[in-house]
């Protein structure tokens, strides 16, 4: 099986809008090659530190918002 790894950044982005606190942190909790890719998109700072938070961009924080609200929302009825 291939993996498709942009939808699984994407979902891993939307996830941590999930997780956030302090308005542009979540907790770590993803694998390193995840974490990286999306340092490397600029959708997150440098996930390579002692702290247990990643800070999210402003690219990354409104585009983890967009794709929660895509991937995990109801459509109004």
């Amino acid at each position: 099986m291939e993996i498709d790894e942009d939808k699984v950044d994407d979902a891993v982005l939307a996830l941590l809008w999930l997780m956030l606190h302090n308005e542009r942190c979540a907790w770590k909790g993803f694998d390193w090659a995840t974490t990286d890719r999306l340092h490397k998109k600029g959708m997150i700072g440098d996930p390579v530190n002692k702290s247990k938070s990643l800070i999210l961009t402003d690219e990354g924080l409104e585009r983890s918002e967009a794709l929660f609200r895509e991937l995990f929302t109801r459509p109004p009825q």
